[in-house]
């Protein structure tokens, strides 16, 4: 037998509860209605919405709108505007599903989100970073009569976010359909108290929800390797359901466990069966790692006893020209650029993550700081969290925990970011900060005990209220590298992680000598900042940072000195829309990433991965296209060398090796047109060489894309390279020319960057400037398989076109 569902449009068959999948999951992203308007009303079920945009989600509509110096939101939050926003859907379900439970799952909203059902108001969440989810049954018809649901988001109190937001069901929604007795969200707990190399001791804790006067049913647990096999089975039968939700607690062994780590993430899954004598009522499946891992007061961190570097990135949650809206393989390239310079850890600042970003890290390899709240009771911003703190603090802390705690990937929770609580007042009298990071804490440890508790701290030194209320298992410096050494006597005894370091400002592919002179920019917060530079750069020398911060090179020749320095999380691994320290408009997004905004690394990049991997590495910079007789400095990052020598045109400019603890060497040399050569070696024998060659004028565009294939799904995601480049190949590293796209076949171009803090042309459209010769062009499946055929023309240049194919 089958049961037939109507979902937008969509015929849908669900299984007969004997079936192996009882439980049904139905990604409920398309199909929506969507109006920008903070006048009307539209939460009835019968308002005519037929003039309404069309859209999938996720969506943000605020990267749609133009940068504008006027946004309330400021440059702060990327220039771009809030407001209030609606989405409506109408779907059918039929009669069969009259005994069914219907859970609609909200990955996210930003903000204040409320929900109405057929008219019915559901619910209200206004965090716009945790999960939440609706019982939508009393509701709904069945009788294949058509169901609305109406959202309204309401993101137009501003600035409420000290970065860019977004606005909108900007995550993934899911619609949830069960019998009356079923798991509950996020409703199993898998940790593993016991690990050696024989065995591994899984308990498994599942809350099963009891909607009808079931009283008894069977839990039935199997866990499945990484292979699909089965590994270890519990059952218990007659389990009595006395309450709304009953807990029901489970220990099976693994023999031979197979640990995840960073290089090997293995995943096994638990599988959770609830039957009523042989008839399926729920299943659920719950991924899991088998891993130990601790932190030390003398040794820093390890896992499953190796000890190593967390070598660590602070990242925002938006995505670039894509905004907000949550997409999986552009988060899966983000944390591909990252580990190819060697990076193992994620902090998700300042904010609960998406779902899709854990399941990348548990399956790449990284482990994750997750953190839940940048302010508590004092505010930031005039609209930001504080405002709900008192009512819904609680409710969302227990949301990301639960929701996140069976995560291999995630091993350290952050309860604040730079909270003004930690301050304790003008003269301490102010020990607030004391009382809520020990409430917050013990929440935690309610739902979790097998992770530390850390806050970001910019205040580390004594009296700090949030340290010294002793619920942070792990104290968390932000910066202040040059208290790291001292740590050991500062705090006896604790344990130590750098939870943001650095702060460094670059642009990509722009040069300020002399390189050797350090600039902490801006000098003064009060008056208009621009350091001489009206063109609003950074230097990628790494010689320029923000004055509370340190350059890349000052923070980790720190960091790996002292073993119990655990690790650290750079500030950041992209730059990110809003926050364009130093500047003001009409700089609109962020300086400090190592990657830039489009995904191109800036230089600093390559002193990571000469340090943090074993790959071998050579890069010099900065390109070769200099007034002659200009004096330019020319720095190398290598590994796996002894030494490295530089030539110009042929001529030997002296070979360099590292001193003491240089992570880099340099010359400074007078221009000459023509070709820099560079040759690491190692006993004499050359590991790897690099060539920079003078460009001539622009002459063409080369297209390349990331992935030549792509699911035909309507998600999938190709990001293409644009380069322009001279006659023979080289890349023009001062060309900013203006790209027209067009795009034909089963796709659309849903993306357009550069990677330049201060340009100003919308994401969204068919053309694009390059920026020192390089631009992006993001192009999306429209859910048919065939050709995508992108072609990239302008004025004076020889065009390009490729052929991408969605499968």
């Amino acid at each position: 037998m089958k049961k037939i569902f109507l979902l937008a449009g969509i015929v849908i068959s669900m299984m007969a509860a004997a079936q192996t999948h009882i439980r049904y999951i139905e990604n409920f992203d398309n199909g929506w209605k969507f109006i920008l308007d903070s006048v009307n009303e539209y939460s009835a079920a019968n308002v005519n919405d037929t003039a309404w945009r069309n859209l999938n989600l996720p969506h943000d509509w605020s990267i749609e709108f133009a940068f504008d110096k006027n946004s309330p939101t400021g440059v702060g939050g990327g220039a771009l505007h809030g407001g209030v926003g609606w989405y409506r859907k109408t779907f059918t379900l039929p009669e069969a599903s009259s005994n069914k439970q219907v859970l609609i799952d909200f990955d996210g909203v930003y903000m204040n989100s409320s929900v109405w059902v057929n008219g019915h108001k559901v619910g209200f969440h206004p965090y716009g970073y945790t999960s939440f989810r609706y019982n939508l049954t009393p509701y709904l018809h069945v009788d294949g009569t058509p169901n609305t649901i109406a959202v309204k988001v309401d993101n137009s109190k501003q600035p409420n976010s000290r970065w860019y937001s977004g606005s909108g069901i900007y995550r993934n929604v899911w619609l949830t359909i069960t019998n009356p007795v079923y798991v509950d969200h996020w409703g199993t707990y898998v940790t593993t108290p016991v690990v050696n190399n024989a065995s591994a001791t899984v308990q498994v804790n599942t809350s099963i929800c009891r909607a009808d006067t079931l009283h008894k049913v069977t839990l039935n647990t199997v866990i499945v390797d990484d292979k699909g096999n089965k590994v270890a089975h519990k059952i218990n039968t007659l389990v009595e359901l006395n309450d709304s939700v009953t807990n029901v607690s489970q220990q099976l062994t693994l023999t031979n466990p197979k640990l995840w780590s960073v290089n090997h993430p293995v995943l096994y899954k638990v599988i959770t069966t609830l039957l009523d004598g042989k008839s399926g009522l729920d299943d659920y499946v719950t991924p899991f790692g088998i891993r130990t891992f601790g932190f030390d007061a003398n040794n820093g961190f390890s896992l499953n006893g190796e000890h190593f570097k967390i070598n660590g990135v602070c990242n925002h949650h938006d995505l670039g020209c894509l905004g907000a809206a949550v997409n999986r393989r552009a988060l899966e390239r983000q944390l591909e650029i990252l580990k190819g310079m060697g990076v193992n850890a994620i902090r998700t600042s300042h904010n609960p993550p998406a779902p899709e970003l854990l399941n990348l890290c548990d399956s790449m390899g990284l482990l994750v700081m997750d953190e839940a709240f940048d302010m508590w009771k004092k505010q930031k911003n005039p609209y930001d969290y504080h405002l709900y703190w008192d009512e819904w603090h609680e409710k969302d802390l227990r949301s990301q925990v639960m929701r996140d705690r069976n995560h291999p990937s995630v091993i350290i929770w952050s309860i604040g970011n730079e909270i003004p609580e930690q301050w304790g007042g003008k003269n301490g009298e102010d020990s607030s900060g004391k009382m809520i990071a020990r409430e917050l804490a013990d929440i935690v440890r309610s739902l979790d005990t097998t992770r530390p508790i850390t806050a970001a701290n910019n205040n580390p030194e004594p009296p700090n209220m949030i340290i010294e209320s002793g619920a942070l298992d792990l104290i968390g410096y932000n910066y202040h590298h040059q208290l790291y050494a001292a740590f050991p006597q500062t705090y006896p005894g604790k344990k130590f992680i750098a939870t943001e370091t650095v702060s460094a400002l670059e642009t990509r592919g722009h040069y300020d000598m002399p390189s050797d002179s350090i600039r902490r920019w801006p000098v003064r917060w009060d008056i208009p900042f621009n350091n001489g530079n009206p063109d609003l750069t950074c230097s990628a020398y790494d010689n320029c940072s923000a004055p509370w911060g340190s350059t890349h090179e000052e923070t980790w020749k720190v960091i790996k000195k002292y073993n119990f320095l655990s690790g650290q999380f750079i500030w950041t691994g992209f730059d990110y829309l809003g926050e364009p320290t130093p500047y003001g408009w009409p700089a609109r997004s962020s300086y400090f990433g190592i990657v830039d905004l489009a995904g191109f690394p800036k230089d600093i990049y390559y002193m990571y991965k000469s340090e943090w991997t074993n790959e071998p590495v050579l890069h010099i910079f900065p390109h070769w296209n200099w007034k002659v007789g200009d004096t330019v400095d020319v720095w190398a990052y290598y590994n796996h060398a002894d030494e490295v020598e530089l030539f110009l045109n042929g001529k030997s400019l002296g070979k360099k090796h590292k001193e003491g603890d240089s992570l880099h060497v340099w010359w400074r040399v007078v221009y000459q047109p023509g070709t820099l050569k560079a040759i690491s070696t190692e006993n004499g024998k050359t590991v790897l060489t690099q060539e920079i060659k003078t460009a001539g004028a622009p002459a063409k565009i080369v297209l390349k894309a990331d992935r030549n294939t792509i699911h035909a799904d309507g998600k999938d995601l190709s990001f293409v390279t644009v380069t322009v480049v001279d006659k023979d190949g080289n890349t023009v590293p001062y060309a900013d020319n203006l790209i027209y796209y067009n795009i034909t076949g089963q796709g659309s171009i849903v993306g357009l960057d550069n990677g330049q803090q201060t340009d100003l042309e919308p994401f969204k459209g068919t053309q694009h400037k390059t920026f020192n010769g390089l631009g992006l062009c993001v192009v999306q499946s429209n859910g048919a398989k065939g050709d995508i055929t992108l072609q990239a023309s302008a004025d004076g240049l020889q065009g390009a076109s490729i052929v991408m194919k969605a499968l």
